[in-house]
């Protein structure tokens, strides 16, 4: 059995040779890592490992993608591959492809070595590292053939890191304590869904309902005492050591877009149950009570409200939202009690500031950042506040062939000009961004010059004022363009929400947990909105972000993330909370 102590001790030559199949024909990255020895914990190995390769050479680089064989090519067919290639690929079964998925395989190794001048990398172990199916492997194969050259380049650097990230743990013998598990709770809730095809749990649904139920029985079996209270939120509570003492909160919500991801949300429940289950199977008791809130609704999708769940915790539920009706007619009071909940009990679910120590939340992402810096963590400095607004605009609908350009009034062109507005406006400044995520022409035709045009405008920054004056800039220069180009304007601002920054004691806390788990600690900002920013009205709030791969996918089913990643950060949970100050 191989230790970490073992490689931290021997000969540079003897790390070199131990760790001889972590790289596939690459030695000379262990040969470079050795002299950063000694390595505090397997994740400091692996981002030592990790960092050679991002400061070797780019010919270095691409000699290493190309000791990569090609998936089911020639060489696994002929038996020539590695030991440790061999077992990755047999695996995700590879080795029994049939004929048509051979033929595919090879049309796309073709394919993607002529574009690229590199053989595709993917580490078919997978996310969880059980195998990757062949259908996924084929999906995944077309999907990044589309890719640039640069970015296809980046993405197979870092499938061979996780290639080694795998391989290390076979040969140090790692066990993942807590990664799998959550992994796992996460397919069995993402299999239910209110539609056939995707993710989709909308507030209060059957789908929406079973998920509780689920929770709420994985919450016990861990040794929580559990309620689902009025509202829909799953409450999960850990009792101190001693009666008394006061809670600290973590959690997020289990409600999704429409054909969402698996994680988004869900991650921040799972992950806290899974390390409540390790202290309770090992008798520890916190100074405190930890209690895992899994907030009914955060997304919005069903009611066009959010924050459902945490705002009535936080005593913010507006009442009046229950008059609110779906798609189908029915109303947010109906659909509680047809739940069997009772509305009338929502305001007593607020909870008190002085009994709360804090709310810190885990969450995937969502985004490309820590991705892009190869690191598996990082801790929030703040959550970006957000104004958003329905704008409608009014020209004329007149024949395309027989009004001159000079004499339209082109409420699409108008349109058109304001998305370049966003983007300009919006652009070159650190945490600002602008987004026209609607466009729509109602009723538009080939030969018609568009009479009507809607839009949404989304801007969000870390900084109000920031914010509030690229808002101001941009509503500014809409009035100019419909002016100019005498089109009516009506804008609707539908979501106004103040940026939320998380508290340096607690960011400082997360920080130091992640540097004992052996990896640095790294900051940045939430563009994505969170429960902890509804929570921020009650008492101070953190996040701890995990890296979300596939570029940064989220709300989207290619969102993922690996167990080793939600086993690193489960990890420096715990150890946040048993250092807790």
């Amino acid at each position: 059995m191989m230790s970490l102590d073992a490689l931290n001790t021997c000969p540079a030559p003897d790390f070199s040779h131990r760790l001889h199949g972590i790289y596939e024909h690459s030695p000379w990255i262990a040969e470079r890592a050795a002299a950063k020895r000694p390595f505090a914990t397997v994740a400091a190995l692996k981002l030592a490992l990790q960092d050679v390769v991002d400061a070797a050479s780019t010919d270095e680089q691409l000699g290493l993608i190309r000791a990569h064989p090609e998936l089911a090519g020639k060489a696994a067919i002929a038996g020539e591959l590695t030991e440790e290639s061999t077992g990755e690929q047999a695996k995700s079964g590879l080795n029994r492809c049939s004929p048509a998925e051979y033929a595919a395989l090879h049309q796309l190794n073709a394919g993607y070595t002529a574009k690229f001048g590199f053989p595709f990398i993917l580490a078919v172990k997978g996310p969880t590292g059980q195998g990757l199916t062949r259908e996924h492997i084929i999906a995944t194969f077309r999907r990044r053939l589309k890719n640039r050259r640069d970015v296809e380049l980046a993405e197979c650097l870092r499938q061979i890191h996780r290639i080694a990230e795998m391989r290390l743990n076979d040969l140090l013998q790692v066990e993942l304590a807590y990664g799998p598990r959550i992994m796992k709770w996460a397919e069995v809730i993402g299999a239910w869904s209110d539609e056939a095809e995707g993710l989709t749990c909308s507030y209060m649904t059957t789908a929406h309902r079973r998920t509780a139920d689920q929770l709420a029985q994985w919450m016990r079996e861990a040794g929580m005492d559990v309620r689902i209270d009025a509202v829909g939120n799953v409450v999960g509570r850990y009792a101190a050591a001693t009666p008394g003492a006061k809670t600290l909160i973590t959690g997020s919500h289990y409600d999704t877009v429409r054909n969402a991801g698996k994680y988004d949300g869900r991650l921040g429940i799972l992950l806290p149950i899974a390390v409540v289950e390790q202290l309770h199977a090992s008798g520890q008791r916190l100074p405190f009570d930890l209690e895992v809130i899994g907030f009914a609704e955060e997304e919005g999708v069903r009611f066009k409200s959010t924050f459902l769940g945490s705002n009535a915790v936080t005593g913010h539920f507006d009442l009046s939202l229950l008059d609110k009706q779906d798609a189908d007619g029915v109303t947010m009071r109906d659909a509680l009690q047809g739940a069997g909940h009772d509305p009338d009990a929502i305001p007593a679910l607020a909870r008190k500031a002085e009994d709360v120590l804090a709310y810190v939340e885990v969450h995937i992402e969502q985004g490309p950042v820590l991705l892009e810096r190869g690191l598996p963590l990082g801790v929030v400095t703040a959550i970006a506040g957000s104004s958003r607004y329905l704008v409608e605009l009014t020209g004329v609908a007149s024949h395309a062939g027989t009004t001159p350009m000079e004499m339209r009034r082109d409420a699409a062109a108008a349109a058109a000009e304001i998305v370049l507005l966003v983007e300009r406006r919006c652009s070159g400044q650190a945490a600002l961004v602008g987004t026209v995520g609607q466009l729509e022409v109602p009723g538009g035709s080939v030969n018609v010059v568009p009479g009507v045009c809607r839009l949404s405008l989304d801007i969000r920054a870390a900084d109000d004022v920031q914010r509030l004056t690229a808002v101001r800039d941009v509503l500014d220069g809409i009035g100019k363009i419909c002016e100019r180009r005498q089109v009516e304007c009506h804008i609707e601002r539908i979501v106004t929400a103040d940026a939320a920054p998380c508290a340096p004691r607690l960011m400082d806390q997360l920080g130091a947990a992640a540097e004992r788990a052996g990896v640095p600690r790294f900051d940045l900002l939430s563009g994505a909105g969170h429960d902890a920013m509804a929570m921020a009205a009650l008492t101070d709030v953190a996040m701890l972000f995990t890296r979300c791969g596939n570029g940064g996918i989220s709300h989207n089913p290619l969102e993922t993330m690996t167990a080793d990643d939600a086993d690193l950060a489960a990890r420096v949970f715990l150890d946040f909370l048993q250092n807790y100050a």
